[in-house]
């Protein structure tokens, strides 16, 4: 995750962002240790092959060093 943050700044890039089930709570905390955080909810739009509908959380990570004036 490190290399994808510095090459995102690299090449211009200010936000990432990751769509996660919400259940996911190993990921949410994984990307949470790198500094993105929770923006929102999605309901029901990611269903898995069990025909179960989840919602997903969408994280963001802003850049400290792209877009800043």
């Amino acid at each position: 995750m490190t290399n994808l943050i510095e090459l995102s700044e690299k090449n211009g890039f200010w936000t990432l962002q990751s769509v996660i089930i919400k259940e996911n709570a190993e990921s949410i905390n994984f990307h949470n240790k790198y500094g993105f955080r929770k923006v929102g909810i999605r309901e029901k739009i990611g269903k898995m092959k069990n025909g179960i509908w989840h919602d997903v959380v969408l994280m963001e990570l802003r850049s400290k060093l792209v877009g800043v004036n």
